[in-house]
């Protein structure tokens, strides 16, 4: 008699679960493969990629008054021409304002935040605290290292991350070329994919890049904002006490408001520290009320109701995002980090729509209302 296949012992079981295993291990092999290949390739031409992700950043904000231009029988070219210049307008006139103050007390700053670092170190390590000062010293003289180092690049401007392989002045002039014409054409790219795509893959390539842009643009305009806010509140509050290192301290908060979590955090102990030098102890405890109040607000008020559901992220998944994208690529991998995970989590969430809408209507309820869930999380 023929053995009943549908008898499972022991052996089956272990059969049939050794052979699932190996069939997720060489498809987590292949993926793992897959994602190196396309990491190396991102970053052999990240020389190219990083002006064009600049630009489309910028198109974030630029977009939105074209097409309003657009709307109101502006040529697509007039438009363009028009918002990319007052753009460069107001961001020279601000440079001119800001530069002179900023650059020349770059080296303050970070002087003034070494000092204080050392007046901490004497206060944990005298009474009534009687810390232990050996890994104490050796962490306050690292961080002062660095700082010192940095004071000179902090001078320098922000634009030293852009690359040693090719000079600023040729990189800026790109960016703002390719910030033209995506201003000018980038509304005509959509309907290009999808008479390119098809019926079948177009539709669905449209719906992704439209969403992964919504959720770009909303992200940057809204911290923006936020940042704005940030720095206005800190640096008036600072200005208040009287600190002369005011204007710098607020820049350095609005730049590290992109960098969510770790950069207000680094930004506020900044402040915190400089003002412990140059006021003293008391206004260094109000400073250090101020940064807290703000950052609460921000957290629990500006972020929520700003972003609302936009980025959709477990703040677990930015510090880590911050954190992986800070370690790999720096200064700008940390600022790029949020917007790209975003993006990748746009993705991910139109995939599993298309995964519910294919499950079949007999299928238990949790398998067909997976991205509702996720999306009420």
């Amino acid at each position: 008699m023929a053995k009943d296949k549908r008898i499972r012992d022991r052996g089956v079981v272990i059969d049939d679960g050794l052979a699932t295993l190996q069939r997720w291990g060489l498809r987590i092999i292949v993926i793992a493969v897959a994602a190196w290949i396309v990491g190396h390739l991102i970053g052999t031409i990240w020389m190219v990629l990083y002006p064009v992700a600049l630009a489309l950043i910028v198109t974030t904000v630029l977009g939105p008054p074209a097409a309003w231009l657009r709307s109101k029988g502006w040529p697509d070219a007039l438009a363009a021409v028009t918002i990319v210049l007052g753009f460069i307008g107001a961001v020279v006139g601000i440079i001119a304002v800001l530069t002179p103050q900023v650059a020349g007390q770059a080296s303050e700053v970070a002087a003034g935040a070494s000092d204080g670092l050392q007046k901490i170190r004497d206060w944990v390590t005298g009474e009534p605290l009687n810390l232990s000062d050996g890994q104490i010293t050796r962490a306050i003289e690292a961080v002062q290292d660095k700082l010192t180092s940095s004071a000179s690049a902090i001078s320098s401007g922000v634009f030293s991350t852009i690359g040693t392989a090719t000079s600023v002045i040729v990189n800026l002039v790109l960016v703002l070329m390719l910030t033209f014409f995506f201003v000018k054409d980038g509304h005509k790219f959509l309907p290009w994919v999808r008479t390119l795509g098809g019926q079948r893959a177009g539709v669905h390539l449209v719906e992704v890049m439209q969403r992964a842009w919504d959720t770009l643009g909303g992200f940057i305009r809204t911290q923006t904002l936020v940042a704005l806010i940030d720095a206005v509140i800190i640096g008036g509050g600072l200005a208040i006490l009287g600190s002369p290192l005011a204007v710098p301290l607020g820049v350095v908060t609005f730049f590290g408001a992109y960098i969510p979590i770790i950069g207000a955090f680094v930004s506020g102990a900044l402040a915190v520290l400089v003002t412990l030098v140059t006021n003293g102890t008391n206004d260094a405890l109000i400073a250090m009320g101020i940064v807290v109040a703000v950052q609460q607000l921000e957290g629990n008020v500006l972020s929520p109701w700003l972003q609302g559901k936009n980025m959709n992220l477990h703040p677990a998944v930015v510090l880590l995002s911050v954190t992986a994208g800070g370690s790999l690529f720096g200064v700008t991998g940390a600022f790029l980090a949020v917007p790209v995970v975003a993006t990748i989590a746009e993705i991910l969430r139109y995939l599993n729509e298309r995964i519910d809408d294919s499950v079949s209507v007999l299928a238990p309820k949790e398998d067909s209302d997976s991205a509702e869930t996720l999306a009420e999380d």
